[in-house]
């Protein structure tokens, strides 16, 4: 009985410690696999710094320390797969969900999340779709493609003076989504749309499209796409002697690596691009930032990990203002946060949009991504 009762003592101070911490599960989806996996990496490695950063600072939820836990799932960038992991983590019952990369995987994910009643904030999935279907549970940290491909048609008429564009996009939501907002913006601004053409997220070879695009006369080339397919397009348009014409884009191929996809610097000499938020330099305390990142995951940066990084302090802000982590109870509170990010300021309409979206257009100089405005 004595050994027991020592025993138990022992044991004491083990029970009161577990008893005083919450365990916070953050679910995160993007690609870590296939051609965007590089993207979907940085993207995780993001909201892994977040989560080391939160439980360092020992923060108390519902007067319990909370300690906060990454479940990754890999979606591909395939919408099926995407689907898949989000009912995994619905059914892991996690607190809240960063993700996902891309629009495609986003777009059908959130209903599930909607239905299980779990927030989800994508850090860098831009159609406007996605805030469109009425979920309380879903949020955007970046602005969506209506306000990029918009602004870059504007730049092409009044900043360029272009007046003859083709627009391609691969049949992706994303790509079809920024497409369209280029497309009528540039239509509303007079200039004239002389080819349309479409390919695929999987292609590799553009020298069909790339001809019919080249007997059209077009100025540029707007492309609804990732990085993966302007680069070798980028390739292919100087084959085909198209070095003059520009390329412009959204975020999906607004990468640091372009230029490397693309065969080299006089490849990407004409590409403007542009995406929600602001280059990494200009971010509040965006450089200290990017030392601790790249000292955690050396050459692993690409642009998306900020906003991952963002996306799960949101979390945790609301579920401080809540003192709550069951996400019917913090989830509300979602709509109310007003804090500093990395990115910016986080706060959120009723849509789940940022309030005050930014935009970036970028240039290509000696093959470096360089912010022009």
């Amino acid at each position: 009985m004595t050994h027991r009762l020592l025993a138990i003592v022992a044991l004491m101070p083990a029970l009161v410690a577990a008893q005083d911490t919450l365990t916070v599960r953050i679910g995160q989806v993007g690609p870590t696999s296939g051609p965007a996996a590089h993207l979907g990496k940085d993207n995780v490695n993001g909201v892994r710094l977040a989560i080391a950063d939160l439980n360092a600072r020992g923060l108390r939820i519902g007067g319990k320390v909370a300690h906060f836990e990454l479940i990754a799932e890999d979606d591909a960038a395939d919408p099926r797969q995407g689907v898949l992991a989000a009912q995994k983590l619905c059914d892991q019952k996690v607190a809240g969900v960063v993700g996902h990369l891309t629009s495609g995987s986003t777009l059908p994910a959130t209903k599930v999340y909607n239905d299980c009643g779990i927030p989800n904030i994508s850090p860098t999935a831009s159609n406007p779709k996605i805030t469109q279907q009425g979920f309380a549970t879903t949020f955007r940290i970046l602005a969506n493609d209506n306000i990029t491909g918009a602004g870059l048609a504007n730049y092409a008429a009044d900043g360029l003076k272009l007046s003859r564009v083709a627009v391609v996009d691969d049949r992706s939501t994303y790509g079809q989504g920024v497409a369209d907002a280029f497309r009528k913006t540039a239509l509303a601004k007079g200039m004239k749309v002389v080819a349309e053409q479409y390919t695929s997220d999987k292609a590799a070879d553009f020298t069909a499209l790339l001809t019919a695009v080249k007997a059209s006369g077009a100025e540029v080339i707007f492309f609804g796409g990732m990085e993966a397919q302007a680069g070798p397009m980028l390739r292919q348009m100087q084959a085909l002697g198209m070095g003059k014409v520009r390329l412009m884009g959204g975020d999906g191929m607004c990468t640091v690596g372009l230029a490397e996809l693309a065969g080299g610097p006089d490849a990407v000499s004409q590409v403007v691009c542009a995406e929600g938020g602001v280059s990494i330099e200009k971010m509040p305390g965006g450089p200290a930032w990017k030392k601790r990142y790249d000292a955690a995951y050396p050459g692993a940066f690409q642009g998306n990990a900020p906003y991952g990084y963002d996306a799960t302090m949101a979390l945790a802000e609301a579920m401080l203002k809540a003192g709550s982590a069951n996400p019917k109870v913090y989830g509300p509170r979602l709509f109310e946060i007003d804090v500093q990010g990395v990115t910016g300021k986080l706060a959120f309409d009723a849509t789940g949009e940022m309030k005050v979206p930014a935009m970036t257009f970028s240039q290509y100089i000696a093959g470096k991504k360089t912010p022009m405005n």
